[in-house]
């Protein structure tokens, strides 16, 4: 009995470990299905790829390759939509699991094909406890905006031109296997958190090859936007209690006055990188409201 309880206090403290904000080293996991989009690399890069855990999230970083990795629901449930899945990491990692894997999955079983973007990211320290080191350096609030038109999300004068031709590649993959993989090409779509809702959202904005028949930035940045005519519909998700929301609305504003179709879902709480949720916030049915708004949109 002894052997039990120290076996189980043994279990209860690796599982705190894993799920706290420490930043743990971890072996890179196999991705067996990722296929290669062959976009280049990354330009002064000083270290190869790796991963590392946080919150009990595997994350990559350092990403010099871009891949696409599939995912197919069960036969006879696929319903033709596709929806290309970005995680995010502020471009300079990638939160595979909570944003990336298991949304995708979540995705899958509701019959839509699910494409996780692993895009290129920017270089950080190859050493992990000088990466760990700049994680925590201390970060200044940010400021409040000072008027509607005014867009407070730093990462929104980022050069996205490896990342956009990432995404671009991959909507290229799809079209071109769409007839082998069973897919409607009116109905690509893409989701992304965070860093990855920003590349949504830059695609939507300045992609000539993606025809996005949908968008879903999920807590991204919320400011001010120039809107395409033909900008597709889209849904937005984002917690009051996020650094990103800033108290603005301006990308909803900016949709709605170019009456593009547009729903906002502006939650209580759940903070930032939720994901498909965390316990006891009212974000966490923003992925069911994403499949109403699908369905009632003629997108599934």
């Amino acid at each position: 009995m002894k052997k039990v309880y120290i076996l189980l206090l043994s279990c209860l403290a690796w599982t705190a470990s894993a799920q706290d904000g420490t930043i743990y080293p971890l072996e890179a996991p196999k991705e067996p299905n990722a296929i290669p989009l062959n976009t280049g690399s990354v330009k002064d890069q000083p270290a190869s790829e790796t991963w590392f855990k946080q919150w009990g999230d595997p994350m990559a970083r350092n990403i010099s390759k871009a891949t696409l990795t599939p995912f197919f629901p069960e036969k006879g449930k696929a319903n033709g939509t596709v929806v290309i899945v970005a995680p995010g990491g502020g471009y300079r990692w990638l939160s595979m699991g909570n944003e990336g894997w298991e949304v995708a999955e979540a995705l899958a079983k509701k019959g839509i094909t699910a494409f996780v973007l692993k895009y290129r990211l920017f270089p950080t320290a190859e050493k992990l406890e000088d990466f760990t080191a700049w994680m925590n350096r201390p970060r200044p609030a940010p400021a409040p905006a000072t008027s509607k038109t005014e867009n407070t999300n730093p990462m929104a004068q980022m050069d996205l031109s490896n990342q956009l031709e990432d995404a671009e590649a991959a909507y290229a993959m799809i079209v071109k296997n769409a007839a082998t993989w069973g897919l409607d090409t009116k109905r690509i779509g893409m989701i992304g958190f965070s860093a990855g809702a920003g590349l949504t959202m830059h695609a939507t904005l300045h992609s000539k090859t993606m025809k996005l028949a949908f968008i879903g930035p999920i807590y991204g940045g919320m400011g001010p936007v120039k809107v395409p005519a033909d900008a597709p519909p889209m849904f937005n998700v984002i917690a009051s209690d996020d650094f990103l929301f800033n108290s603005q609305f301006g990308v909803i504003d900016s949709w709605f006055k170019a009456k593009r179709p547009v729903e906002f879902h502006l939650y209580q709480n759940g903070g930032h990188g939720f994901g498909l949720g965390n316990p006891n916030r009212t974000s966490n049915k923003w992925f069911d409201a994403f499949m109403h708004w699908l369905e009632v949109n003629k997108l599934i």
